[in-house]
C-alpha cells in the first residue's frame, strides 16, 4: 500500500500509515478480494493518499458511492470508509436491511471521527449481525501538501464571518467541528500540543483554541494506545483569516501563488495546448507526485523559467524587464525542455498576463502594502499611489477592488465619505460588498487597526516587485524562536517545555544534513488559519521549516484562497444563504 509513487512526506505519509495500520492491516491474512464503499467526504481524501493499483494490492476490487444504488455482490464481504453522518449511516444500513437480500457478505465499517450514540444504536438496531468490525480511525483532514492540510470545509467561511447567522448556533457547530477535525490531524501526527491562538476583537479563535483543548483533553483520555498522553514538544497557533487581509490580496509572483490567482487552474488542474495548428487540450494536475512542480512551485516567475532552462543546459542571467523577450525565444527550445512543456506553459500563460497588466500593478501594491518604495522611501501620500491604478482602464475591476483594499489596509482605514466616493468613480457600486463587508472579519474599513509589529527584512534579498513577506512568516518565526507575547499570544494550556527557553536552532548555526534527521526528535509548530489561507502563507512553512532545522512547521485552514474567490467569498458574506451543513446530516 505504501508503494513508491505515494509520497513519502508529513502529512500524507502519516495519513497513509493511519490508513493501512486502522483499516487494510486488518485484512492482511486474507486473500479474497473486497468491495470498498466510500461517501463523497473519503473520497476525496482516499484519492489524495493512494491510486487504484494501491487498493488493488490491498485486495480491493470495486470501489463504490455509498450513497448510490448498487448492484448486490452476495460473495463479497464491503468495507465502509464513511463519516458518521445520517446520509452515510443510512446508506450503509439499507445494503443490510433485509438479511434474505442483503447486498454483500459482511461489513466492515471505518468511520472517519467520533460516531454519535444515536447513529451508533442506530446501526446497531438495524444490522448489527451483518458487521464484523465497526471503529473509530480518526481522519477527518485532507493532506494538500507535504507540509500543508486543509478540512475541506470552504462553506465555513460564509458561517463564521456572515451577519445573518449572528443569532443561530451555526457558528459555535461550525467551530465544534472544526475542532474536533483538527484533533484528528493532531492525533495523526501523534501529538498533543499546546494550544494558544491570537486575541483580537473577534473571540473566535479563542473559542476555536479552547474547543480544541478541550477535544485534544478528552481524545487522549480515551484513547487506548496512550491513555492520558502528556504533551508533547509541539504547538498549535490558531489564526483568525482578519488579521493578514494584505496577503489575500495582493499579486504574488511566486509560481504557485501566481498561478493559481491568474490562471483558471480548478481542483489542482492546468489545461493547455500541445505545439502546431492541430494542437490537442491536455491537463496537467498540479501535485507533489510531480519532482519539477515540488521543486519550482515556491520560486518566483524569473528564477521558475531560467530553472528550466538551465535543466536543459541552457544558462540564461534573468531579471523580470528580460522575461518577455525570453519568452519570445521559447519556440526554439521546445524539443529540448518536452519534458518541461506544462511548467514552461504556466509560465507562459503567466508572463502573458503579468505584461499586460500585472507588472504594472504590482509596483503600486508593493508601495501601499510596506508603506514604502524600492528604494525604502517613505510613501508620503498613499491615494498618489493608488490613482493611477484607479484611472488605467486596461486594469479590471476586481484588481482595482484589490488595490483599493490595500490602500485601506495600508492607511489603516480611512473615512466614510473617501470610501464612497472611490466606490463611485471607480464605478464598483455593485461588487461594493467586496471592500464594505471586510468589517466582518475585523477589519475595519473606518478605524485604526492594530498591526502586528513586523520584523525588518531590508536586509533579505529580494526582487522589487516582491518585496511584501507574509504576517505569517513573522508569526512562526517569532513562535520558534519563543518571541510571541503571551498575552497577545495566549495559551489555552500550559506551554510544554520545549518553547520555555529552548527555541529552535537556525540553520546556520547547524550541517545541513542533520536536517531531517533532527526534526524527527524535535519541535512541531502546527499554524491553522480560520477562513482559508493563501498559497503565499502555505510557502511561508516551507521556508521557515528550511531555516530552522529543529522545528517543521505545518500549516492549515478550512480551505485553500485564491484572491479572486476570497473577494466573492466576501462580497457574499451580507446575503441571506440557505444553511447548509459541513457534512451531509
Amino acid at each position: 500500500f505504501l508503494s513508491n509513487n505515494l509520497i513519502p512526506l508529513t502529512g500524507k505519509l502519516f495519513l497513509l500509515t493511519e490508513l493501512k495500520s486502522a483499516v487494510f492491516d486488518d485484512f492482511t491474512k486474507e486473500e479474497e478480494w473486497k468491495v470498498m464503499l466510500l461517501d463523497d467526504y473519503t473520497t476525496k481524501l482516499l484519492s489524495l493518499c493512494c491510486k487504484m493499483t494501491d487498493l488493488l494490492a490491498e485486495g480491493v476490487t470495486v470501489v463504490e458511492n455509498v450513497y448510490k444504488t448498487r448492484e448486490p455482490v452476495p460473495h463479497m464481504k464491503a468495507i465502509y470508509l464513511i463519516t458518521p453522518t445520517k446520509k452515510s449511516v443510512d446508506g450503509l444500513i439499507d445494503d443490510f436491511i433485509n438479511k434474505s437480500s442483503s447486498r454483500y457478505k459482511a461489513a466492515y465499517v471505518y468511520f472517519t471521527d467520533f460516531c454519535p450514540d444515536s447513529l451508533f444504536n442506530k446501526i446497531k438496531a438495524s444490522c448489527a449481525k451483518s458487521i464484523k468490525k465497526c471503529k473509530e480511525i480518526n481522519i477527518s483532514f485532507f493532506p494538500y501538501e507535504s507540509q500543508v492540510f486543509t478540512l475541506n470545509i470552504p462553506d465555513a467561511f460564509y458561517r463564521c464571518y456572515s451577519p445573518t447567522l449572528d443569532k443561530t448556533k451555526e457558528k459555535d457547530a461550525v467551530l465544534q467541528i472544526m475542532a474536533e477535525q483538527i484533533v484528528t490531524l493532531c492525533a495523526t501526527l501523534d501529538e498533543n500540543p499546546g494550544v494558544r491562538y491570537k486575541s483580537g476583537p473577534s473571540d473566535r479563535a479563542s473559542k476555536l483554541a479552547q474547543l480544541v483543548e478541550k477535544s485534544l483533553e478528552n481524545y487522549y483520555k480515551t484513547d487506548e494506545r496512550s491513555q492520558i498522553k502528556a504533551k508533547t514538544h509541539s504547538q498549535l497557533i490558531i489564526i483568525d483569516r482578519g488579521f493578514d487581509p494584505v496577503s489575500t490580496v495582493l499579486h504574488e509572483l511566486t509560481f504557485q501563488a501566481m498561478a493559481y490567482d491568474l490562471l483558471p487552474i480548478e481542483n489542482d488542474t492546468y489545461k493547455f495546448k500541445t505545439e502546431g495548428s492541430g494542437g490537442k487540450e491536455k491537463e496537467a494536475i498540479l501535485e507533489e507526485d510531480d519532482d519539477l512542480w515540488v521543486k519550482m512551485r515556491h520560486k518566483h516567475i524569473a528564477d521558475v523559467i531560467e530553472y528550466v532552462f538551465l535543466t536543459c543546459g541552457i544558462s540564461f542571467q534573468l531579471s523580470i524587464s528580460a522575461l518577455s523577450q525570453l519568452m519570445k525565444r521559447m519556440p526554439l527550445y521546445r524539443k529540448e525542455i518536452s519534458k518541461q512543456v506544462v511548467h514552461l506553459s504556466i509560465a507562459e500563460d503567466c508572463m502573458s498576463k503579468f505584461k499586460s497588466n500585472i507588472e504594472r500593478l504590482c509596483k503600486a501594491e508593493q508601495d501601499l502594502a510596506l508603506g514604502t518604495d524600492a528604494e525604502g522611501e517613505k510613501v508620503k501620500d498613499s491615494m498618489r499611489v493608488l490613482l493611477p491604478v484607479l484611472l488605467n482602464k486596461s486594469h479590471d475591476s476586481s484588481d482595482k477592488i484589490r488595490a483599493i483594499l490595500l490602500y485601506i489596509f495600508s492607511t489603516n482605514g480611512t473615512t466614510q465619505e473617501n470610501l464612497d466616493k472611490l466606490i463611485q468613480n471607480v464605478h464598483i457600486e455593485s461588487d461594493s460588498d467586496m471592500i464594505r463587508n471586510w468589517k466582518y472579519l475585523d477589519v475595519p474599513f473606518v478605524a485604526q487597526q492594530h498591526k502586528y509589529i513586523r520584523r525588518d527584512r531590508s536586509k533579505e534579498e529580494t526582487f522589487q516587485l516582491s518585496r511584501w513577506t507574509p504576517v505569517i512568516k513573522d508569526v512562526m518565526e517569532d513562535a520558534i524562536e519563543n518571541k510571541l507575547d503571551s498575552k497577545d499570544w495566549p495559551y489555552c494550556s500550559r506551554c510544554p517545555p520545549t518553547w520555555n527557553g529552548s527555541g529552535a536552532v537556525s540553520a546556520r548555526q547547524k550541517p545541513r544534513a542533520s536536517q531531517r534527521e533532527e526534526r524527527r526528535s524535535s519541535a512541531r509548530l502546527i499554524v491553522f488559519v480560520i477562513g482559508g489561507v493563501t498559497y503565499s502563507e502555505t510557502r511561508c512553512a516551507y521556508q521557515v521549516s528550511e531555516a530552522y532545522t529543529s522545528c517543521e512547521v505545518v500549516i492549515g485552514s478550512t480551505h485553500i484562497l485564491t484572491p479572486r474567490k476570497l473577494l466573492e467569498d466576501v462580497k457574499s458574506l451580507s446575503k441571506p444563504k440557505d444553511v447548509v451543513w459541513m457534512k451531509d446530516e
